[in-house]
């Protein structure tokens, strides 16, 4: 992989955050109307509404807060014009951020970024500033725990099985990382790899679209990592924002200071 996106590491680390509920059923909501709006309000036959709801029901999301989503998507009931954008921007140490939202005002949205940003020290830049450092890529998070389920306990085991997997799926790479494999795709690829995986007893943890970065920024200095984290973790609680991908990379050790 040609980079990664430390940030998505460290917030799967720190759970959701301890985002408030309310904006994390916001987004979860969001993800689900769009997913119905573009595919149908069918999860077995919208891949994408499928997995939203996967990922909602994970986070203990009510049924009626669900389905409310999917009429929203269908029309149904009436909901707002949402949209999707990307935003992109700098954070302190040279660090590129690009930033996917979901909004029914773009203007309000800019706005309140570049707030954000401004006050944690970075600058909303303008579109096609950073976007090019970043790929679209499919991502499949699999635990060791979906694969020892199978009876694959033995760790050469469980690779050469996840790689048979990999290469049937048609995914670029994958790699262990802590307690879970991280599964890349072509950005077409994601669904039907997920798919594929699926159908021979892989449950995956998420499949999710996102970017990577081409390269990374190394961050050595404790002061500037911490505005880093402090502005993406500002941004991820934006309600518009539904994710967050930054290309600094910092060192355990310093990220362990951070936490403490």
């Amino acid at each position: 992989m040609a980079g990664h996106n430390k940030w998505s590491k460290i917030k799967r680390s720190k759970g959701v955050l301890d985002m408030k509920r309310g904006t994390l059923f916001s987004k979860l909501s969001r993800e689900i109307t769009l997913a119905a709006k573009s595919g149908g309000g069918d999860p077995a036959m919208n891949i994408r509404l499928r997995t939203a709801i996967q990922t909602a029901k994970g986070q203990n999301m009510p049924n009626d807060n669900i389905e409310r989503a999917i009429k929203k998507g269908t029309g149904e009931l009436e909901s707002q014009a949402f949209e999707e954008l990307n935003y992109e921007g700098y954070a302190p140490g040279g660090v590129a951020v690009l930033i996917e939202a979901v909004t029914d005002n773009r203007n309000r949205s800019a706005a309140e970024l570049r707030a954000i940003f401004s006050k944690y020290h970075g600058n909303l830049a303008t579109s096609g500033s950073v976007g090019y450092l970043f790929h679209r890529k499919g991502q499949i998070i699999v635990p060791i725990s979906a694969l020892e389920a199978l009876g694959l306990t033995d760790p050469a085991a469980r690779e050469e099985r996840l790689l048979e997997l990999v290469v049937e799926a048609d995914a670029e790479e994958y790699q262990l990382d802590g307690d879970h494999y991280t599964i890349t795709t072509a950005p077409e690829r994601l669904y039907a790899a997920g798919e594929i995986l699926r159908e021979q007893g892989v449950i995956a943890e998420s499949l999710k679209l996102t970017y990577i970065p081409e390269n990374t920024v190394a961050i050595t200095d404790e002061t500037v990592a911490g505005q880093v984290l402090r502005l993406c973790e500002a941004l991820d609680d934006y309600d518009d924002v539904q994710n967050v991908h930054a290309n600094f990379d910092l060192s355990e050790e310093l990220l362990a200071r951070l936490s403490a």
